[in-house]
Formats: C-alpha cells, structure tokens, sequence
C-alpha cells in the first residue's frame, strides 16, 4: 500500500504533541506508527528528536517510511510489535548507534486506523464484505475464521461480555456458532444482528460495532500485548521520560488506568484519607491523567469520539530509599 492509500488522520494530536513538549532530545518510540502522523509531528516539533516507529501492519510501515523518508537520519520504521519494545530498540541500535540506549518517550495509539477500517479485504469492518481475517499483521497469526473455529460457547460468551456487549453476549455468541462457517464478514454481521431483539436494534448503532470490536481484540491478543509493552516501558524509560497511551474501549483504559495508577502511587493501597502509611515509593506522576477529544475534534473525525488520552512522566527513583512513608 502506497503512502498516499494509507491516510489515517492523527487523534488529539495537538494534546499529545503537548505531552512530548518538554522531551526536546532523545530517542522517542511511536509504538503504533500507523501512517506517521503523531511520528511527522513529533520529529517537525523536535529537531534534535530520533523517533523509532514501530507497527505489527507491514503497509503501515511501507507508507510511513515513504512519507518521512525526508526525515531519515532521524527516524527509523520497524515492522515490530509493540510489546516487543526491548528486541525493537536493540535491533534499531544496531542499525544506527543514534538509537542506542533508553528511550525518553513511548506513544502508543491504540485500536484500529481508518485505512485498516476501510479496506474489505482485511476483515475489520462489518459494512464491508471481506474473509473473516482482522489480523493486525496479515503475515502471521491465526485468522478470525481459525479463532471461530477453536473457542466454545462459554468462551466465545465471556469474550462479548468482557469486552463491549455484556446484555446479549449469551445470544449473540450462541447464534455465531450456530451459523458457522462464515464465507464474509457481512454474513457474520447479519447473524450478530439477527441476535438482537428487535426493539434493542432501534436505538445504539450497529449491534456488530462492539461485538467486531470484541472479536478483534481476540484475534491480536491486544489486551495482553498492552500489558507486557507497558510493563516493560517502565522498566526501559528514563526517568523525565514519558508515557503517552490513546485507548478507545473501556478494556484497554482500564489496563492504562490501573498500571499508570500503580506507578503513581507505588502500589500504595493505604486509604487516601489517612494518606500513605505503608512506605509505597512513587514511580512516576501524572501528565494528563484523564482526557477525552474536544467537541470540535470528535465533530470533524467521528472515529475520535471514544479516544482517552493517558499520559505519565518516569521519576527518578532513590534505590537507597529507607522505606519511609510518603504521607
């Protein structure tokens, strides 16, 4: 896909340029590089900046290396998962010393990008026919259609459950096994409404929004990658360092909310109004603790309404530390 096909306009760009203001040097990893947008302007706002963008889709890494070859003693585009961040950075270090050593920033912009969206043949959307695929990196992994094949009843309901459709999950997951196999994506979209009763299918969208959302999340285990790539951030960044995460389903902010959490209170789980008692040692404090797209934003891109932004900065922390509280 050429750079011009893979167009994915960048969510609450000026607020997370906002969060990187103060890294004006050091490496920064954009581990969802997409079609470069936040990358373009991350290097454009930061002269003395290096960017390693990483992503899982091999034609998101073609189109952004075309559209930021200009800046290519600056920037380096790996066809790599994020949560492999430690094997990115090594390997980026080895192919220019200028990328070695610890990050000062990490962005990550969850989900799925427009140009992934609109294209049938990769299987996202439910609108458009295509195979049962929505694998981020169609190069590996197990379709959708192999994923249907393996789960159960209870598992397929506890997937829609916990992720997006807790009302009908029973309903829903019990039609999609009776009508398999599945020759499309529309023809599983159909079964999932027919699922619905009809008076719930009048109000909230299309009811296969959440359960394709569900269903994706599956498919490229984005729960768990999150977890490990955050896990390892904050082992690897140096502190002044920033975090910055755009997720757009409550499962995903919930991993953000409580790991970032964590970090801020050192694990302290001493109740606030007596303050910290139990020695807990902060790791990191918040930048943006909570926000979601302006009115203006969400009006001109839609596909941003459901965005929180979530951002930390990595402390300096005294291994020497005697233990005492912080309250």
């Amino acid at each position: 896909m050429t750079s011009a096909e893979f167009i994915h306009r960048p969510v609450m760009f000026e607020e997370v340029m906002g969060v990187f203001t103060p890294l004006e040097a050091g490496v920064i990893v954009d581990g969802t590089l997409g079609a470069g947008g936040h990358s373009q302007g991350l290097l454009e706002r930061g002269p003395q900046r290096r960017v390693l963008g990483l992503d899982r889709d091999p034609s998101a890494v073609e189109a952004a290396s075309g559209r930021l070859s200009r800046y290519s003693e600056r920037f380096i585009a790996l066809h790599k998962e994020f949560d492999d961040l430690d094997g990115a950075l090594a390997q980026a270090c080895q192919s220019d010393n200028r990328f070695c050593g610890s990050p000062v920033g990490l962005l990550l912009d969850l989900g799925v990008s427009s140009p992934q969206l609109e294209r049938g043949e990769r299987g996202f959307s439910y609108r458009l026919e295509g195979p049962l695929d929505m694998r981020m990196d169609p190069t590996r992994g197990q379709t959708l259609a192999e994923v249907l094949d393996q789960v159960d009843l209870d598992e397929l309901t506890s997937l829609l459950r916990m992720n997006g459709e807790p009302r009908f999950a029973y309903r829903i997951a019990k039609a999609i096994m009776a009508g398999m196999p599945y020759s499309s994506t529309t023809q599983l979209a159909e079964v999932v409404k027919s699922a619905i009763p009809a008076a719930a299918r009048r109000t909230g969208g299309h009811p296969a929004t959440r359960v394709f959302q569900a269903l994706r999340i599956k498919v490229n285990n984005e729960l768990e990658k999150l977890e490990t790539a955050l896990g390892k951030a904050f082992k690897l960044l140096l502190p002044g360092g920033r975090i910055a995460v755009l997720s757009y389903h409550s499962g995903e902010d919930s991993i953000v909310k409580s790991l970032f959490r964590e970090q801020v209170t050192g694990g302290c789980t001493c109740p606030s109004r007596y303050g910290c008692v139990c020695g807990a040692v902060p790791k990191a404090s918040y930048v943006i603790r909570s926000k979601a797209p302006s009115a203006g934003e969400i009006e001109e891109n839609p596909r941003a309404r459901s965005a929180r932004l979530r951002a930390i900065e990595i402390l300096e922390v005294d291994d020497s530390s005697d233990g005492a509280g912080n309250g």
